[in-house]
């Protein structure tokens, strides 16, 4: 059965008409939920609008608190990537300030337009019943693999010149990022990026036609916990990494923000690969085991071993320094002996 009720629809029916051909009983608690939300509201411009507002907040907020938690926890340092660098109490408020003023004067209102826009790309959105999970899980890694290739590209431009100085720089603030530092960015770096995140989807929907907006927010959420966690800045043995070796995950992404070159891509680590991006972190790695190796060898004790990590991390960030300096200098004509 097709998801679709009247493919003919108008943009904005009545709530008489959303559903006037359909039998509730044969829904799912889920689907019966959406319908009655649509009901409610009364308009599914306004409604579309405010549940994906809702959902991507609930989802970012609901995302970070455990890492909050986390980082107040002295326990879990022990699989914190950079132990000497856990976020303040006021570092994290002064973060989400940020990313709520972006959520608020940037995404919201691209957000309450996207119920129009999807229509007329042939996006579902109040309709049920539901697409099958064999339409959507192929759709949803699609978007992944588009998100990762588009955030790959347009990331290393973002570390060139004009465009680090002046925009990406914001979001290097910290070299040991944190969950709530996901979203912490300049306003077009959120547009830049945050297009690859929605291009995926309007992309398929205007091509193929079967695309319902669930979909879309089963990937963002999807996204946002990859995001969030890959800002975290622990990497746990059973961190999903270490079950999907082409995962990114903390680890790969805080080497970026630690030594401030390689690991452009978000979610795998192909393109890095593919592109020699990833050379000097996998220097890095290949160095860190062998520490660990030499360590165990010596006997070192844990405050021994945190004190010789530290000091690799230090060089690693160092060299980050000198080639940031030199990006921000190029942006400006000068430089740097």
């Amino acid at each position: 059965m097709s998801y679709y009720i009247n493919a003919t629809a108008p943009a904005a029916p009545s709530p008489e008409q959303l559903y006037a051909n359909i039998d509730f009983s044969k829904l799912s608690w889920m689907e019966q939920s959406w319908a009655n939300w649509y009901l409610w509201i009364g308009n599914p411009i306004l409604a579309t609008g405010l549940m994906s507002f809702l959902v991507h907040e609930i989802v970012y907020f609901g995302r970070c608190v455990p890492w909050v938690i986390i980082d107040a926890i002295p326990y879990f340092r022990q699989w914190k990537l950079q132990p000497n660098k856990v976020p303040t109490p006021q570092e994290q408020w002064e973060c989400t300030k940020l990313v709520l003023f972006s959520h608020f004067t940037i995404e919201a209102p691209l957000i309450l337009l996207f119920h129009p826009i999807a229509e007329s790309i042939g996006m579902a959105t109040w309709q049920v019943p539901f697409p099958s999970w064999k339409l959507m899980l192929p759709q949803i890694a699609a978007f992944f693999v588009f998100e990762d290739m588009f955030h790959y590209f347009s990331h290393q431009m973002l570390h060139q010149g004009i465009f680090y100085k002046h925009i990406h720089k914001i979001h290097h603030k910290y070299s040991a990022p944190f969950g709530l530092a996901a979203e912490y960015a300049h306003p077009a770096e959120v547009l830049i990026l945050g297009m690859g995140t929605i291009a995926g989807p309007l992309l398929y929907s205007y091509f193929m036609r079967d695309l319902h907006i669930f979909t879309v927010y089963i990937w963002i959420m999807l996204r946002l916990f990859q995001a969030i966690d890959a800002h975290s800045g622990y990497d746990f043995p059973w961190s999903l990494q270490h079950i999907i070796p082409f995962w990114s995950g903390a680890d790969h992404h805080d080497f970026h923000h630690m030594a401030f070159v390689n690991n452009y891509s978000t979610s795998f680590r192909w393109c890095d690969w593919l592109g020699g991006t990833d050379t000097k972190y996998r220097a890095y790695r290949k160095r860190m085991d062998e520490a660990k190796k030499q360590a165990k060898a010596k006997g070192m004790t844990v405050d021994e071993w945190r004190a010789y990590e530290e000091k690799i991390n230090a060089e690693e960030e160092a060299e980050g320094h000198k080639a940031e300096a030199l990006v921000e200098a190029s942006a400006g004509g000068k430089k740097i002996d």
